[in-house]
């Protein structure tokens, strides 16, 4: 159902409130300014030539998201997201959406994207990437990106120059 605000004796329909705060100074009685957050949508499609982190069978890849802005002294989250696992599988397809809403812009934003796999007990660290989602120019229409996620980055014996292929999108 749509959420309708009144603001200075103008009515605002929104149908998702979630991206509306609303800030008043009380002790100015200023108006209200309305400052409308973003969303950014993340397409997660595959992951290629994974290592196997396994002894028995092959590994069982998963994927944590967490968006955050990169300050200087202290970060800010704006939420942190997981995919659902595969079993036995080296390369993964997901075709899963992931949302994060209540982003106020993609200046310095990173996307960090962590690669797992799925054990008993404790999870195997398969590889991880960061994406600063200010570099990639952003809109409502989605980006491709590739990016290597392999835990052995600097090309040692065992990479297998694992890559993930994510859409990225943000709509104000």
């Amino acid at each position: 159902a749509d959420t309708i605000l009144t603001v200075e004796r103008h009515a605002l329909t929104c149908s998702s409130p979630s991206l509306i705060y609303l800030l008043q100074t009380e002790a100015t009685q200023e108006p209200t300014q309305i400052i409308i957050m973003g969303v950014v949508t993340v397409l997660l499609d595959k992951i290629t030539n994974l290592r196997d982190a396994d002894t028995m069978g092959k590994s069982d890849p998963y994927v944590k998201f967490e968006i955050e802005q990169d300050n200087w002294i202290m970060d800010k989250g704006f939420g942190k997201q997981t995919s659902s696992k595969k079993k036995n599988d080296l390369n993964p397809e997901y075709g899963e959406t992931f949302t994060f809403e209540g982003v106020p812009s993609i200046d310095n934003m990173v996307l960090h994207v962590k690669v797992m796999d799925d054990d008993f007990g404790m999870d195997d660290f398969l590889g991880s990437c960061e994406i600063k989602l200010e570099k990639l120019k952003l809109s409502e229409e989605p980006t491709k990106i590739s990016s290597v996620v392999d835990a052995k980055k600097d090309g040692g014996w065992f990479s297998r120059k694992a890559k993930i292929f994510l859409e990225i999108s943000y709509t104000e």
